[in-house]
């Protein structure tokens, strides 16, 4: 009962948030000096009647108020309708459901190298406190943190791609001439998962060349947090008595950092993990237009740099959502980990 009470709330306070999150952008929208309807119809160059833009202010409630036109929106938005692009005349969902599954695999991709470097990073620094190892993994977790993601994706093309030569050309997510030679059967949607269960292999490789540099440059950012907020939980379950009453019984040391203390130093693991998923899904920005990857981090970029208000709040309801599941899916974890949190 002390559970469902506990998830009963929180997707309360997800829908909450979801709806603090699109009003806000709704604000920043409504105050932009720009008219978005004069935008939309110049984008093709011929000459703007004012009759076609009342019509286009009519049909996007621009003439309302904002709190009207933010009603109007969030009413639609429940019902599953994202509006249409008044630029490229398409559907918003449609738009989105193309350019989400290469943001998916990306980011599953920085996620697995986040999850398995950082936290074996940070359970070596902790056992290894002080010593040149130790040192070396805070190093450069602090260098990681500290340097622009854009200036690192360039540094890393400039020299593993032009001078070295080790990866693919980074200009999307595989090469159009050996698609055209080995077309990619369609299944999940999923490019890479599409081409392991159809077996299509010069595909998969190409699909994986593309994705080893920006997926790596994606996951520093959460691999030195992960490292970091290991490494602080492990050293302070490390000093509770529990544990130097285990070393004292002799048990032994794996036995005391894996299965005791391991488990205690994972909740505050946990919320970076969960927070590094949304953000990998919906935040690559800099990394996926630096690599001109198909994903909807440059999808929002378009439609920033075209005001399309609509497509605009479809890409933050979608990365709203993300962020908002993945802190559900972290505080069901939490109450699994420790019981007494379902219980405040």
């Amino acid at each position: 009962m002390e559970l469902r009470v506990y998830l009963i709330r929180r997707i309360i306070l997800l829908f909450l948030v979801l709806s603090g999150v699109m009003l806000l952008v709704f604000w920043i929208a409504f105050v932009i000096p720009e008219d978005p309807a004069s935008i939309w119809l110049s984008g093709g160059g011929s000459i703007v009647t004012q009759e076609q833009l009342e019509a286009v202010r009519r049909t996007y409630h621009l003439n309302e108020p904002w709190y009207i036109q933010y009603l109007w929106y969030l009413g639609r938005t429940l019902r599953g309708d994202l509006g249409t692009s008044p630029v490229r005349h398409l559907p918003v969902a449609l738009e989105v459901a193309s350019y989400l599954p290469q943001s998916i695999e990306l980011g599953t991709f920085a996620l697995v190298l986040a999850i398995v470097l950082g936290i074996p990073l940070g359970i070596i620094s902790a056992t290894k406190r002080n010593t040149p190892l130790d040192h070396a993994s805070r190093l450069w977790a602090l260098s990681v943190v500290s340097l622009p993601t854009f200036w690192i994706g360039l540094v890393f093309q400039l020299v593993f791609y032009y001078y070295l030569g080790w990866f693919a050309d980074p200009g999307g997510n595989m090469s159009q001439e050996l698609l055209f030679k080995y077309p990619l059967q369609r299944v999940t949607g999923l490019n890479t998962l599409d081409a392991l269960v159809t077996g299509n292999w010069p595909i998969l490789t190409d699909l994986l060349q593309h994705m080893i540099m920006p997926g790596l440059i994606l996951s520093f950012l959460p691999t030195a947090r992960i490292v970091r907020i290991t490494r602080s939980s492990m050293l302070e379950v490390m000093s509770q008595d529990y544990v130097r009453t285990a070393r004292a019984c002799g048990l032994p040391e794996r036995i005391v950092i894996y299965r005791m203390a391991l488990k205690n130093a994972m909740i505050p693991t946990t919320t970076t993990v969960g927070l590094a998923v949304g953000w990998l899904l919906t935040g690559s920005v800099v990394v996926e237009s630096i690599f001109y990857w198909p994903g909807l981090g440059r999808y929002a970029v378009d439609v920033i740099q075209n005001l399309d208000f609509p497509s605009l709040m479809g890409y933050v309801a979608v990365a709203s959502l993300m962020y908002a599941t993945a802190n559900l899916v972290v505080d069901i974890l939490y109450a699994f980990l420790d019981p007494r949190i379902r219980q405040g």
